[in-house]
This record gives C-alpha cells, sequence and structure tokens, in this order.
C-alpha cells in the first residue's frame, strides 16, 4: 500500500512526497482509513511509530474537503492536547510540513512563553490548534479560545498526561468541547487504568489501533549493558564517546533528574564532549536552542529526562545512552525508542550499577530477553553489594555544646547577655 491509496487531496500527496513518504507505516495504515471516515480512534503506540502522521495527515484532508460548521467566523475546528512542549513544537511542524499547499492555518498555544503572540494568532483564526493543557485552559477562561466548534480532539501520550499530573487539566479541557458530532482521536503508549477510563468517557465505539507493543523493541536496535560502579560511570562514558571504534556521533543520553542531567552535561563538556541538557526546569528558549544544536550538529551530545524526551523527534539518533537505568521497565522501551527510527539502524547502551541491577531484570523480563552484557571495558564493577536504603525518619535534635553552641550562644543562655 502507499500514501496514493488512500486518496488525499493532490497537494497533501504532494507534500509528502517530498518529506520522502511512499509507504505507511503500520499504524498509519491502519488508523488513516477510519479517521477518514470520522471514527473515533484508540490508539496504543509508542514513539517512533509515526502516529503523528496517523492523525495528522487525515485531519488536513477532512477539513479540507468539508466546509467549517460556523462558516461566519474562524473558529478552532481541530484541537490537538500534548503533554511537552518539545512535542507541541514537533507535531506543529509536522502539520505546517504536510499542509504547506493547504489553506488551512495552523497555530501553537504552550505555557514557557508570552501569551500575548498567542492571543494575537486566535484572534485572527486558527483552524488547528497545537496545545499544552494548562495554557489552553488559561486562554479559553480568559475569553481568548472557543473551542465550542471544535470537530476534531486529539489526545496524544495520553499516558505521560498522567505522569505529570494533567489529568485533572485534560478533564477540565473535555468538559470545554461540544457534547455531540465530535470525532475523537486518543493515543497512548500504555494503558493504566486511569487512562482507560478516560477513553471510556472520551470515546464513542471507537476503531481500536495497536502496533509495537510496549513489551516489544526495535529488532534494529542493538542492546547492550556495561557493568560498573556507580563512581565510574562518568569515565565510563567519557570512554565510550571518545572510542572512535563505538561511532557514537549523535547521542541521546537519559538521567533520572533534572539536577543530573546537568551535571553530567557540564562533566561532558569538561572532558571536552560538545553537550547541551534539556529537562522541565530548562527555560522554553534555553529548551529549542539545545535541540536545535543537536539537531544541527553544533552538540554532539543531548542529556535529557524522559519527561523532556517524550516525543522528540529526531530520526538521525545513533545512540541512547541509559546514564541511570530507569526504576520502569517500560520506561526502557521508550527510551531507546529513539534511536532506529525511520527504518535506520540503532544503538542502545546502558551504564548498571549493583543497586540498578533490580532494574534490569525488570526491564528482562519486559522485553522477553536477556540485555547483553560487555564484559571487555576499563571499568568492571568492584562493588558487589547494594547499599543500604536510607533510614527515614524525624532528624535528631543536635544538643547545645557547653561554653559555646549556635551564633554565640553560651550554654543555651541569651547569646545577647551572657557575651561577657
Amino acid at each position: 500500500m502507499n500514501f496514493e491509496d488512500f486518496s488525499f487531496d493532490s497537494r497533501i500527496l504532494t507534500a509528502l512526497k517530498e518529506k520522502g513518504y511512499v509507504q505507511p507505516s503500520p499504524i498509519q495504515e491502519q488508523a488513516i482509513p477510519p479517521a477518514l471516515e470520522g471514527r473515533d480512534i484508540l490508539g496504543c503506540a509508542q514513539t517512533g511509530t509515526g502516529k503523528t502522521c496517523a492523525f495528522a495527515v487525515p485531519i488536513l484532508d477532512r477539513l479540507t474537503k468539508t466546509p467549517p460548521r460556523n462558516p461566519n467566523a474562524q473558529k478552532i475546528r481541530a484541537l490537538i492536547l500534548t503533554p511537552t512542549r518539545e512535542l507541541a513544537l514537533q507535531i506543529l511542524e509536522s502539520f505546517e510540513q504536510y499542509g504547506k499547499y493547504l489553506p488551512l492555518k495552523v497555530g501553537l498555544v504552550m505555557g514557557g512563553v508570552s501569551e500575548y503572540n498567542q492571543i494575537k494568532m486566535l484572534k485572527a483564526g486558527v483552524d488547528i490548534l497545537v496545545a499544552t493543557p494548562g495554557r489552553f485552559i488559561d486562554l479559553v477562561w480568559n475569553g481568548h479560545a472557543d473551542p465550542s466548534y471544535m470537530e476534531i480532539f486529539v489526545l496524544d501520550e495520553a499516558d505521560r498526561m498522567l505522569d505529570m499530573g494533567f489529568l485533572p487539566d485534560v478533564k477540565r479541557v473535555v468538559e470545554m468541547l461540544p457534547k455531540t458530532e465530535r470525532q475523537t482521536l486518543f493515543f497512548s503508549a500504555t494503558m493504566p487504568p486511569e487512562v482507560k477510563k478516560l477513553t471510556d468517557t472520551l470515546l464513542d465505539n471507537p476503531v481500536g489501533v495497536a502496533v509495537t507493543p510496549v513489551s516489544s523493541t526495535v529488532d534494529k536496535i542493538a542492546q547492550s549493558i556495561y557493568l560498573t560502579d556507580k563512581t565510574e560511570k562518568l569515565e565510563l562514558l567519557v570512554w565510550l564517546l571518545k572510542n572512535r571504534d563505538n561511532k557514537m556521533a549523535h547521542v541521546l543520553v537519559f538521567t533520572r533528574t533534572k539536577h543530573g542531567a546537568d551535571k553530567l552535561c557540564r562533566k561532558l563538556r569538561q572532558s571536552g564532549i560538545r553537550s547541551a541538557a534539556i529537562h522541565g526546569d530548562k527555560s522554553q528558549g534555553a529548551r529549542v536552542s539545545a535541540l536545535n544544536d543537536f539537531k544541527d550538529g553544533t552538540c554532539r551530545v543531548l542529556v535529557a529526562t524522559d519527561i523532556a524526551a517524550r516525543g522528540l523527534d529526531i530520526d538521525d539518533i545513533t545512540h541512547v545512552v541509559n546514564f541511570e537505568l530507569p526504576n520502569e521497565p517500560e520506561t526502557y522501551v521508550h527510551r531507546i525508542g529513539r534511536t532506529g527510527r525511520a527504518g535506520r539502524d540503532g544503538t542502545a547502551i546502558s551504564l548498571c550499577d549493583i543497586d540498578e541491577k533490580k532494574y534490569l531484570r525488570d526491564i528482562e523480563k519486559l522485553i522477553k530477553k536477556e540485555v547483553p552484557v560487555v564484559e571487555e571495558h576499563p571499568f568492571p564493577m568492584t562493588v558487589l553489594v547494594e547499599s543500604k536504603p536510607k533510614q527515614k525518619g524525624p532528624r535528631p535534635r543536635r544538643p547545645f555544646r557547653n561554653g559555646g553552641g549556635n551564633k554565640g550562644h553560651n550554654g543555651g543562655g541569651n547569646p545577647r547577655r551572657d557575651t561577657k
């Protein structure tokens, strides 16, 4: 099957050909026909399967071929709700690329930047709006956005919405939408109970689409594990990056925390490795700058947290490195799926210390195979006993010392009176 078999508007087909799209991916092949018919869709697909194209192109085609419900006013006809600013920017870019020859207007609203230009754009009129939840709610409540004529609603990365605490905001958005004659397309990499409950209230007799289950990994991704000590991980990573045989040209490195991402980025730069960090505490300008530097090769390594990296659409990542193994095995699958995209080969490397071996066991149980261990490297594991978990509880009070104490206290007396 080719994209031409879908009978899209010729202008969309021209844009797809310019992007090099000839044959649809499995999720596109399954989701596009019912989407064109106006059916609700429940899609279970992880990042890298082509789901953005699977909903963007049918939306562009349907809105081009059908008149708006309110022809006398420019109202939002389609809303795509997504959890992160990076993913929102990339979805916007996809709509602009696929619909470059269409008269439809596409816009973006998200937090982290001034509302002024977003309000100006909404007043001028927009057909398709890509949005993050909080900013969209603010704009509706302040009368700058009108969702009452919405024809199509897309909820993307629903499970990440749940992880990030956006579920109440999603429910508020749903309450704002028209209750009838609305097509809803719902995509999530996993289906935890709360997300499944949301689908029951949102969707009407949906068509189920499921590809690349979360327990499977892309066959072309070569996975390996390096057993080492926590204190040696940085040196091991630098050694890997400087080993020319590894051909690590475009590397995405995952850490668990924002602080850890910044710290690792600084250390890599000190070692002469061009690096940038991206996480939720970075300003939008800094995040966009880091992504652009990574895409154009200005920096070789992008250090990221899971939430910041969710939805990154960069096709030529040669390696994914788990500097720290995730404590949720599904997250491992999402991480390594950043490489090996668009039919390319990919490599996933994980650095594992003794305290993370339990996470490795969970990962191997999920993917139903053992990750090969690399034995020959200069930083082998020497700590073979797990560290004891820190005891939780109130900290003991420190007694004052005799003859002195905190800030001039003399045996606990008044510090000003007891100076002589």
